[in-house]
């Protein structure tokens, strides 16, 4: 490198550094480059050179920095500035039009039109530039709250750095998708695969797997690409229709939809669904539909927004791709509770722009109630565009010695013996023992939405049971006694094991609905778990429920209440409380009892439905029960009183025909403020 004086480095990092970000932005933006990849890759070179040896002139948003240093430990959370509230979405043309006609009626005199785009199957971030620099990116989280990943973001070579407006706004968020390309994704299975290693059931699974990496440095081998097409916090710009705002945001550095549609109406909105289904695959990216939004975002706030959507916006799915291919076999999965799940083998075949050779038969009533046989050609779909299952069989291709398929007689896994429950139909392995139904156990009872065991995945499950450190849950909670030998386990630092085992200290305190959730009741479910914790002081008592006790509980009908018996009435799930009971795990719940009231409410049972606007379902059922009430999911003749929200349904209609009283929000709201 030729000597150069400060001033004249300074100049030349600057230089290059412009140099880069313009050839990035007539590559992924305007998607016409004027470099060779050659070039750009010396150019970079270049730049990282004199930045090494002239540090000082070296800025964060330079296009050396895309990449950061050390792995992280884990993601932090922080609260959106914004709420990032989701779609209303449908599959039926009737709810995009009355969505017209709902638009029509709260802008009377309005002049307004629509604007329709391609809906990505990615994963939902926000970008925060301050000042035109990027200096946060988060996911969608709840909502109200995401994970910061930002490093990760950096490494998108799409994504700017800087802003390119000037002057730039004091903040503006950009939302949209980050998604995994179809090409990218392929050939990230098939590396996977000739490696050993599992492969991603779908781009938008790899996507969210692969932002959710904490080494940042393999983010960056990941073929992640984004869009973006919505706003969060803005300060210091303003953009008067939803296409200036896509026009502006292509103009400040951003991949913006390739393909939008303006419409002056409904008719033409369903004319642009049409032609967008239609270049589905044209996209490089996974598309399961189209959001249609009124273009003119001055008109936003007085549409307003449901607890969970915005009025001025809608998604319209399209239904899956159907398509023909050999069933070659039939082989079976094992999950937690041990049931037995028929997995169809097939040719490999591309549905909705993705290789499958695989898709689900559910259970064996279902195989022979469509009398599905090896050798048959099958019609299969991507349910929701994600799960790939068989829809029929294409009778008139079938092999005339197709046999049909037994039920079967063992468990594939363990050979243990299987049974069939009166009332179900699945077939179960009866080992409690079964590796597999263990793993997927341990899977679930760490999981977010049970223990919430932060550091505990899928991987190091697979390598715990394999070492034979763990053989069931209450093991998670001897580990601590072990810490030498997984200091000495590969990719275990120091750090890393104390993550882990406090993380599992922690989970000690949970609340007893996400132990009871955890513990893979059949039958219970989140919801289940948390109305059980309502009802029952402790595990114990819980344990010493008879069926005819727990049929008197709203929700919990004869079939649960029998599995929830049955449940605690094995010896070894007995043995297994106690064990967690001994290592110290909460098994009281931690419920705020009622207080006495002179509420109307006090002591009726109630149904919330539709959606709120005022505050969300869970803050509107806690309020209701400290009043005394009891708040259940279903309508019954038992049921005193509904609430219902916007859009409420089909628990409204059976209402009015019980003739239970019904409430709306603003009645509700008065009710529970007269007692504030």
């Amino acid at each position: 490198m030729p000597y150069l004086s400060e001033a004249e480095a300074k100049k030349r990092i600057q230089s290059l550094s412009e140099e880069l970000q313009e050839h990035n932005y007539n590559y992924y933006v305007l998607a016409s480059p004027t470099i060779s990849d050659r070039d750009y890759d010396q150019t970079l070179e270049d730049l990282a050179e004199l930045e090494k040896a002239y540090p000082q002139f070296a800025s964060p948003d330079s296009p050396t920095q895309r990449v950061g240093g050390e792995p992280v430990e884990g993601f932090e959370t922080v609260p959106h500035a914004r709420p990032m509230i989701s779609l209303a979405n449908s599959y039926d043309l009737e709810d995009i039009r009355a969505f017209g006609q709902r638009t029509r009626k709260l802008l009377p005199d309005q002049e307004f039109s629509y604007v329709v785009e391609p809906k990505v199957d990615g994963v939902a971030a926000s970008l925060r530039y301050e000042n035109g620099i990027l200096v946060q990116a988060l996911t969608r989280g709840d909502g109200r709250k995401g994970d910061n990943i930002t490093s990760n973001i950096r490494t998108i070579a799409s994504i700017p750095l800087r802003l390119r407006l000037s002057p730039s706004p004091a903040v503006l968020e950009v939302r949209g998708e980050v998604y995994m390309t179809r090409s990218g994704f392929q050939k990230l299975n098939e590396s996977r695969e000739s490696k050993g290693l599992s492969v991603f059931a779908n781009p938008r699974n790899a996507c969210a797997g692969s932002l959710k990496l904490l080494d940042s440095k393999e983010v960056a081998k990941r073929p992640l690409d984004a869009v973006w097409y919505g706003t969060g916090e803005v300060q210091g710009i303003e953009f008067d229709t939803h296409a200036g705002l896509l026009t502006g945001l292509k103009k400040a550095g951003f991949v913006t939809p390739s393909w939008i549609r303006e419409c002056g109406d409904i008719s033409e909105v369903e004319q642009a669904l049409e032609e967008n289904l239609e270049a589905r695959h044209d996209y490089p990216f996974e598309m399961d539909g189209a959001v249609v939004k009124v273009n003119e975002r001055s008109l936003y706030e007085k549409l307003g927004s449901t607890a969970k959507s915005p009025r001025w916006a809608m998604a319209y799915k399209y239904e899956p791709e159907q398509v023909e291919t050999l069933l070659k076999d039939i082989t079976i999965q094992v999950g937690r509770t041990g049931v037995l799940t028929p997995v169809a083998e097939l040719d490999p075949v591309s549905v909705s722009g993705t290789m499958v050779s695989r898709a689900t038969l559910h259970n064996w009533d279902e195989i022979q109630r469509k009398d599905v046989r090896v050798g048959d050609t099958v019609v299969i779909e991507k349910a929701g565009e994600i799960i790939p299952a068989v829809v029929k069989v294409v009778m008139e291709k079938r092999p005339e010695d197709a046999p049909p398929v037994a039920e079967p007689q063992a468990c594939p896994v363990c050979e243990g013996n299987v049974e069939k429950r009166e009332g179900e139909v699945a077939f179960r392995c009866a080992n409690v023992s079964c590796p597999a139904k263990v793993e997927s156990w341990l899977r679930h009872f760490a999981g977010r939405r049970a223990m919430d065991i932060d550091h505990l995945g899928e991987e190091l499950i697979k390598v715990l049971l394999d070492q034979k450190l763990i053989s069931d849950i209450s093991d998670l909670y001897t580990l601590h006694e072990k810490k030498d030998t997984l200091l000495s386990m590969e990719r275990m630092g120091t750090k890393s094991v104390e993550n882990l085992l406090q993380a599992i200290e922690d989970s000690k305190q949970q609340d007893l609905w996400r132990l009871i959730h955890g513990l893979g009741i059949p039958h219970v479910g989140e919801r289940t778990a948390q109305i059980l914790e309502e009802n029952f002081d402790s595990l114990q008592d819980l344990q010493a429920a008879i069926p005819s006790t727990l049929e008197t509980i709203p929700d919990i009908g004869p079939i649960v209440a029998e599995a929830i018996v049955e449940y605690f009435r094995r010896d070894t799930i007995q043995d297994l409380l106690f064990a967690l009971s001994e290592t110290g795990v909460n098994m009281q719940s931690r419920r705020t009892p009622p207080k006495e009231s002179d509420s109307t409410l006090a002591g009726k049972t109630i149904v919330l439905t539709g959606s709120l606007s005022k505050m969300t379902r869970n803050e509107a059922k806690e309020k209701l029960r400290v009043l005394g009430a009891n708040v259940t999911g279903s309508v019954s003749t038992k049921t005193d009183l509904l609430i219902a929200g916007e859009a409420a349904g089909s628990k409204l209609a059976k209402a009015e025909k019980l003739g239970i009283e019904i409430w709306n929000e603003e009645k509700m709201i008065e009710e529970i403020s007269q007692h504030a």
